[in-house]
């Protein structure tokens, strides 16, 4: 029955998360399902994560105090204040809203509704995007009742904990997993070889120093094929342009794509960071990649985002610190100067997807928090169970006053 529910049962639902595109998209997913099958969701965040673009419609935000926990005094009593009141403001809003469940994405903004939840006895979920348990949620995770995960590998998660965890995938937006069943784009000695390249939210600036050039270098009768795609910063725009012009290799440019998904349909390449998204979005439609992981992400955890997808042969990983041009060139020859490499690449990472993520979180969630009532509806098959339930707790009932 995943992803169905009877008409007229609902609950209530918060879904808590840091102020980040990595913590916030995998939340606005789970909503959209969550209230497709009927229930009510409010969004816990701080003012940052408020303004991030995505959230729907029908979710109102609820803006907490979220201090982060630094070791300098001073800012560790400020957090902690900040902390204790968002905790507060979290348990006024539970006493109205009355969820069967609060989940948690990470980062401090979550962590004040959660530790609330804890407090009132409402069941916790947490849902890790990265393969190393992020901060929040490291220190959340002996404290809920499930955890959700996005690899089957997590670092920095105590193997103590492995009862209550649920390995779920990540998940990503419908109009990328709807090509999921589309084929890989052709690929032959005579067609356009297209490469996508993108840093983030913001670009790299690092992916705009290197990779014209190391596209430069490729053998003829890879260069001459390209045709490039590549999302930069504002201040790099110029700069790059130029360079893909010296080197006569045709390259659309911008800051911002809205129709990213389209891009990636066409892809044969990915080049860009290991973010969590990502990740998953390059998996659930099987797209080969080389990965630069962001040196300064907490804990590494990009690199570790990059383990799973290396070791299945659909993707490069190059730390940044060796990302020159004629690297570049060497990995990229290695996957595609053969047509099948490149097809094999794309099959191995589409074998990794997880595109069932949204609803299997969907339904880990569901599970937790519901009334014995509830708990019948939702799995009975006809109104005869609920005609049992009734029945079975009017006799409960004659029992107790039986026994006064």
């Amino acid at each position: 029955m995943s992803g169905t529910r009877p008409p007229g049962v609902s609950r209530h639902f918060v879904l808590a998360a840091g102020g980040t595109g990595g913590h916030m998209l995998p939340a606005f997913a789970l909503a959209v399902e969550l209230e497709r099958r009927g229930h009510h969701v409010a969004l816990v965040t701080d003012e940052r994560g408020a303004k991030i673009p995505g959230k729907p419609d029908f979710m109102p935000a609820h803006v907490l105090p979220a201090g982060r926990l630094g070791r300098n005094p001073v800012a560790l009593a400020k957090g902690l204040a900040a902390i204790w009141r968002g905790r507060a403001m979290a348990l006024r809003l539970f006493d109205s809203f009355q969820p069967s469940c609060v989940v948690g994405f990470g980062g401090y903004p979550a962590l004040p509704a959660l530790l609330a939840a804890r407090a009132a006895k409402i069941p916790t979920v947490i849902h890790e995007q990265n393969a190393v348990l992020g901060r929040v949620n490291r220190y959340l995770a002996p404290r809920v009742d499930a955890i959700a995960t996005a690899y089957a590998e997590v670092d920095r998660l105590d193997p103590k904990l492995d009862g209550k965890v649920h390995c779920v995938g990540n998940p990503v937006r419908p109009e990328v997993l709807a090509l999921r069943s589309e084929p890989f784009p052709d690929f032959g000695d005579d067609t356009l070889f297209r490469v996508l390249v993108t840093g983030g939210s913001q670009g790299a600036s690092v992916l705009s120093d290197v990779v014209p050039d190391g596209l430069a270098m490729l053998p003829a009768v890879l260069r001459h094929r390209l045709q490039v795609t590549q999302q930069c910063r504002a201040e790099d725009l110029e700069a790059v342009r130029a360079r893909y012009a010296g080197h006569q290799i045709p390259a659309e440019l911008g800051t911002y794509f809205e129709d990213m998904a389209s891009r990636l349909a066409d892809a044969h390449l990915f080049i860009g960071r290991a973010g969590a998204s990502t990740i998953a979005e390059l998996t659930a439609v099987g797209r080969p990649a080389i990965l630069v992981p962001l040196p300064i992400a907490t804990d590494d955890h990009q690199a570790a985002n990059t383990r799973e997808l290396v070791r299945a042969g659909g993707a490069r990983a190059i730390r940044q610190n060796g990302f020159t041009p004629k690297e570049l060139a060497k990995q990229i020859q290695t996957m595609a100067l053969h047509p099948q490499t490149l097809a094999n690449a794309a099959h191995a990472a589409w074998n990794c997807g997880l595109p069932n993520a949204v609803s299997d979180l969907a339904d880990l969630v569901e599970g937790f928090g519901g009334a014995p009532l509830m708990d019948v509806i939702r799995v009975g098959e006809s109104q005869s169970a609920l005609a049992q339930a009734n029945e079975a707790l009017a006799r409960q009932s004659r029992a107790q006053g039986a026994a006064r």
